[in-house]
């Protein structure tokens, strides 16, 4: 998936998550603390989806992932309008140089670390030194600015008007969806993520299949996918662009990934990458006490001994909560 950015248009509490998700950030990126970093972007998530301004860090702490440390990290913010740690964060150009070269897609933590060595410090610097990117690289520096830009709800359901009629215009047993947020009815997107599935394809398929080159190549001659990141034979990133204006604007080039799911395993990925990532964890937590296994790939019993068994026959989103017996949710409610 690419460097999604936030929407942060309906969020109360914007500066505490934001300044928690930049420490996550410096953590995983600076510190490459992969439990700090989780542990910062749990927290940030809880916060942003409470629905009043939060009032101190006891009120904080009452959210699942806020933990003491955190919530003293609020009380200091909310008195006094700053955090020690992030103001030392900042001051140091290692930090700030890292965390910029690492907005570019296909720059990581330790790529970035070593372009710093080399004296590269900045999105500028990085233009005068294209020759040490490698092709992932140098498009996500050529597309820079508008892959940092959100994308409007409007352009999102005028790419997926476009991507879904030229799918099945190639073959009507196609079945694809743009998930995410997107499908949980967002505002704005940070890139566009199509599941996509043929009966031709299952799990137990012993061929290579072709329905993912093929979509890819009508995206192609079309002109709606002009870079190629990476290309197998399930999963495509990329880059895409709408030729048209929208509301008056320019087109912008826009990050999509396309992931081709076995035909008999869509409907649970399309239940995970749908979301949110609280609801997944609600949904295989009720899963298990009901006797269950749940996860992107299948639906299965759990035995008297605890062993999964054969995966569960499913044909749409509502088969897997009929089976759980857990209220069906539209992905607008999946919060």
């Amino acid at each position: 998936m690419s460097k999604r950015k936030h929407d942060d248009s309906e969020n109360p509490n914007s500066e505490y998550s934001n300044f928690l998700m930049e420490l996550a950030n410096y953590e995983k990126n600076v510190n490459r603390q992969m439990h700090k970093f989780n542990a910062y972007r749990k927290a940030a998530a809880a916060i942003a989806k409470h629905p009043t301004q939060i009032k101190n860090g006891a009120e904080a702490q009452k959210l699942e992932g806020v933990g003491a440390k955190i919530a003293k990290k609020l009380d200091e913010f909310i008195g006094t309008g700053k955090l020690e740690k992030l103001e030392k964060i900042r001051a140091n150009s290692t930090n700030t140089a890292i965390n910029e070269l690492i907005k570019v897609t296909g720059i990581g933590p330790a790529a970035a670390q070593k372009f710093v060595q080399e004296g590269i410090h900045s999105i500028a610097d990085l233009r005068k030194n294209t020759d040490k990117l490698n092709h992932h690289q140098q498009i996500g520096l050529k597309h820079f600015e508008d892959f940092e830009t959100r994308i409007p709800r409007k352009e999102m359901l005028e790419l997926q008007d476009l991507a879904l009629r030229e799918i099945h215009k190639l073959d009507t047993e196609y079945n694809a969806e743009i998930c995410g947020s997107f499908r949980r009815g967002a505002e704005t997107s940070g890139d566009i993520d199509i599941l996509l599935t043929h009966p031709s394809f299952t799990s137990t398929s012993k061929k290579k299949t072709k329905c993912l080159h093929d979509v890819v190549k009508l995206f192609e001659n079309i002109g709606f996918i002009t870079d190629t990141l990476s290309h197998g034979d399930e999963k495509f990133m990329g880059v895409c662009i709408l030729k048209k204006k929208t509301g008056g604007e320019e087109p912008k080039y826009r990050r999509i990934d396309i992931r081709l799911i076995p035909f008999d395993q869509y409907y649970c990925a399309l239940l995970y990458f749908t979301g949110s990532d609280v609801f997944n964890k609600n949904m295989r937590a009720h899963a298990l006490e009901k006797g269950f296994t749940l996860n992107e790939y299948t639906l299965r019993p759990l035995g008297s001994t605890g062993t999964p068994g054969e995966p569960l026959p499913i044909t749409s989103e509502e088969d897997i909560f009929d089976y759980l017996e857990y209220e069906y949710k539209k992905p607008c409610d999946r919060k």
